[in-house]
């Protein structure tokens, strides 16, 4: 049985809740930010051999080079792509994965908890607020997600406060669109929500007679039902909005034939979940944060662990499942350009970030981390450039993110002694900057 204590922090945790250091929470609205983010991470690495145009060896512009074929499905968007080499992530121990340091940028690894908010939720705080913090969901085999329908390895709100990913599609989309849907999804939505109020009012009860330093204890506990509860409220104020964007419910829910199906309907759901502004950051993670995944659907045969130790480049198995991210990262755009948002569309002040949980491949010491980023977030952010950045953490990345939303931070994640370990400058990446 778990403790109060266990009990509290794991609803915290559930919820997403956490306070992030002030200097990052204080955020100048600069016009012309971004009004979202997408995290897109493929695990088992990411060889910058598969996404630098050949030839290329020194900073330049897109224009006139064509992309490798693993990456070609973005070539109609190269003026809208930066291609980012050169950074590191060796204090993140990535090995198979860095886990919660791909997003944290501090030391990661199996079995290491989070020991800071990662980047998604940094940048959820000071983005333009919306009802739900970070929305991640996770793509495995079907086993994998059947059996764990959430779980926590890349996103955190504090230190040892992980944020679970969604990994159900049926299940995430009872939560996010169950207050309009029908049959057996609303019987089991309303059902769960009479559940969740019975329990606040039974977990308020108990906190009587406490003494004060329990009750306040007690009390987290408390307000995470209460949080849930209150979303559910929110949701349903809402229903107009969420019918203009809830995905088709079809078999690939109830009856899935491959994995894939269950990592298009929950990338479907994650689209929706933007464009019915319900969040401000999406963060996807192919292959959940681990070192296993699964591409059944896509004619590949090979699961799991093995899939790390093949070479990347030149490989068609890696060329079937890049194009898979691309195909996907493409669907997000559309999607997002045909909501009108503004004087343009919500793809005009988005920004997707694409990259892998452990650097360039697995068992890497985190030498070489690529990115490509798509969209220039309302303008903030170069495109149409690759970009060779000379010995840099990848925090100062992150740090270039949050400078690009209005938050005045020098550092991301690092204290002076790390920073000078890992060569950071301070503020942010200027060549990535508008």
């Amino acid at each position: 049985m778990l403790s109060r204590r266990e009990l509290i922090t794991g609803m915290a945790a559930g919820m997403g809740l956490g306070l992030l250091p002030s200097h990052i929470r204080a955020a100048d609205k600069i016009a012309g930010s971004p009004k979202r983010i997408i995290f897109f991470l493929q695990n088992h690495g990411f060889d910058p051999l598969t996404c630098i145009p050949k030839g290329l060896k020194e900073s330049c512009a897109l224009s006139g080079v064509t992309l490798e074929k693993p990456m070609q499905l973005l070539e109609p968007y190269k003026d809208r792509m930066h291609i980012i080499t050169g950074l590191h992530g060796r204090h993140t121990s990535p090995g198979h994965s860095a886990f919660f340091g791909a997003l944290g940028a501090y030391r990661g690894g199996t079995g290491v908890p989070p020991s800071a908010a990662t980047i998604d939720y940094a940048l959820g705080q000071v983005l333009p607020p919306t009802m739900l913090p970070p929305l991640c969901i996770g793509m495995e085999s079907l086993e994998s997600m059947k059996a764990r329908p959430t779980l926590a390895t890349l996103t955190a709100s504090g230190p040892n406060q992980p944020v679970f990913m969604h990994c159900d599609p049926t299940m995430l989309y009872q939560m996010l669109f169950g207050s309009i849907a029908e049959g057996d999804i609303k019987k089991y939505y309303q059902a769960r929500s009479e559940v969740m109020l019975d329990i606040e009012r039974v977990a308020r009860s108990k906190s009587k007679g406490l003494p004060k330093s329990e009750a306040e204890r007690y009390e987290s506990y408390v307000s995470g039902f209460r949080d849930v509860n209150g979303m559910r409220e929110k949701l349903s104020k809402i229903s107009e909005q969420l019918k203009k964007f809830a995905p088709k419910l079809d078999g690939r829910y109830s009856k899935p034939k491959f994995e894939t199906e269950w990592h298009d309907a929950l990338l479907e759901i994650g689209i929706a979940a933007l464009q019915a502004n319900l969040t401000n950051v999406l963060t996807i993670a192919s292959g959940c944060g681990e070192y296993f995944g699964s591409w059944k659907g896509l004619g590949v045969p090979d699961t799991g662990h093995g899939l790390g130790h093949v070479d990347q480049p030149g490989n068609a198995i890696w060329t079937k499942i890049r194009n898979y991210n691309c195909e996907m990262l493409v669907k997000i755009m559309k999607a997002l350009e045909a909501v009108p948002e503004g004087a343009g569309t919500m793809m005009d002040n988005t920004l997707i970030v694409y990259t892998s949980n452990n650097a360039e491949k697995q068992h890497s010491d985190g030498t070489e981390w690529p990115f490509v980023l798509l969209g220039n977030g309302g303008g903030r952010f170069k495109t149409g450039q690759y970009t060779l950045v000379k010995e840099r953490p990848i925090n100062d990345l992150y740090t270039t993110f949050l400078r690009g939303v209005g938050s005045s931070v020098d550092r991301f994640n690092l204290d002076k002694n790390m920073a000078n370990l890992t060569r950071s400058k301070i503020g942010p990446i200027e060549e990535l900057l508008a």
